[in-house]
């Protein structure tokens, strides 16, 4: 079962979706997080480019024609708040420092090398008096004292809330992608479910197809295009199989009907003959022939007709009836055969011909396995049921389901049965959706029960 499920297309199909989705969840989030903190870095570079900018455009010349910082207030505040977070170093065009905070930076920066339109970037370990990294960058700015070295930076420590939101951003990223393949997984399944529904309804509808239903087509509407090749290669295998079974079905009702008329001429032929040894025997081998003929067509009437098992049979009277009728084939047999049942009608829904049929098969079975000098006992009751019970030799117990294939004798069988007479009543049974079952008596013989429905 298991094994089974690993080889199903839908099985197969949510695998290739499983690996799709984590495949490209990964990706995803990874390519999130890349451009997440590479946007930060640009962030950063970009601010840090702002300030330089900013920076020179408050130097100007004074009278003399030195160059000088006037910073507003606001800024001189926040560059001399002492948290060292941003520092700044400004050079004139000769490399001489024309303004730094704090003045340490411009001490480190006086001796780099002259700064260029393209921004360069540099990284202070443990600089300054509080030991902080710094991220920074050096660019060329032009000003009204001509163009400047400006190098701009800001400690590691002022960029903790960005980080900060970067590591929460990457933590729901790490919880909610796969949410969201599970999600996405989950839909993707239900659609695979839904998108095979009508292949697994053509697939029970091709279950369903026996033996007496070689009619049935399978639908190719609403069917992947992968399958539908396959759904019309198996209808044409079904043409093919209706018409063999119908050919078939027919030769054996021709080939029936033909010896009939032979077989009856030799029965009466051999009535009127002097009995001796060997006409006894022949006798016997034309009766058989006989019987063999008359389940031959009622096997291809089975067959080859509807039956119409919507009306109400008395099973009762149809019981004692048939009963009455074969008693004297079953006193020529030496064989009793009796009835016992209720007063009161028992109406099941049926066809009364084919349900005559099922009960003369099992009283003939019945009285042909039964020891000469015994009895046969045919009964109804209340319930909807008949049993013929005998007191032959029982049937085993792993017998009890081949009895009923066609052709099957037992090994050692030496009645005139040819194997078709419980192949019958079965069908029979089965067109009337009740069912057979055969059970051995406690004072031995076994029973063969037929279980109908109730008329309304």
């Amino acid at each position: 079962m298991i094994r089974s499920q690993f080889r199903s297309l839908q099985f197969r199909l949510a695998v290739r979706l499983v690996a799709l989705y984590i495949a490209a969840a990964a990706i995803a989030a990874g390519i999130l997080v890349y451009q997440a903190y590479d946007t930060a870095g640009t962030l950063d570079s970009r601010e840090l480019s702002l300030r330089a900018a900013d920076l020179a455009q408050y130097i100007s010349v004074d009278s003399k024609g030195t160059a000088q910082l006037n910073l507003p207030s606001k800024l001189t505040a926040g560059y001399e708040a002492g948290s060292g977070a941003d520092i700044f170093a400004i050079r004139g065009s000769g490399g001489q420092i024309i303004a730094a905070s704090p003045s340490s930076f411009g001490e480190l920066v006086a001796g780099w090398p002259v700064a260029t339109d393209e921004p360069s970037y540099f990284h202070l370990n443990d600089f300054g008096s509080g030991s902080q990294d710094y991220y920074g960058l050096s660019i060329c700015m032009n000003s009204k004292a001509g163009p400047l070295s400006i190098s701009v930076a800001r400690s590691a420590g002022a960029d903790a809330l960005m980080h900060s939101l970067l590591r929460e951003f990457v933590v729901d990223i790490a919880w909610v992608m796969p949410l969201l393949v599970l999600i996405t997984l989950g839909v993707g399944i239900f659609a695979i479910r839904n998108g095979l529904k009508p292949v697994r309804a053509v697939s029970d509808m091709a279950a369903a197809i026996g033996p007496s239903t070689t009619s049935i087509r399978l639908p190719d509407e609403n069917l992947p295009s992968e399958i539908t090749p396959l759904v019309v290669a198996v209808n044409h295998a079904l043409d093919r199989l209706e018409q063999g079974f119908a050919v078939q079905r027919q030769f054996t009702a021709n080939a029936a009907h033909e010896l009939r008329t032979p077989l009856a001429i030799m029965t009466a032929a051999l009535d009127v003959m002097d009995g001796n040894g060997d006409i006894s025997k022949l006798k016997s081998d034309v009766a058989r022939m006989n019987r063999l003929v008359e389940q031959l067509l009622r096997v291809a009437r089975l067959d080859a007709i509807v039956l119409d098992v919507s009306g109400t049979v008395r099973l009762n009277d149809l019981a004692s009836s048939t009963v009455t009728t074969m008693a004297p084939w079953a006193f020529a047999q030496k064989r009793a055969i009796a009835y016992d049942g209720p007063d009161q009608p028992v109406q099941v829904k049926g066809n009364v011909h084919a349900i005559e049929d099922a009960l003369r098969n099992l009283v003939e079975n019945a009285i042909l396995h039964s020891p000469p000098h015994t009895e046969v006992v045919v009964s109804v009751r209340q319930d909807g049921t008949v049993s013929v019970a005998d007191q032959g030799p029982g049937v085993p117990p792993e017998d009890r389901e081949r009895i009923f294939d066609r052709f099957w004798r037992g090994r050692g069988a030496t009645s005139l049965g040819a194997g078709l007479g419980l192949a019958i009543v079965r069908e029979i049974m089965r067109l009337h959706r009740g069912n057979i079952r055969v059970d051995n008596s406690p004072n031995g013989g076994a029973i063969f029960t037929l279980c109908f429905s109730l008329a309304d």
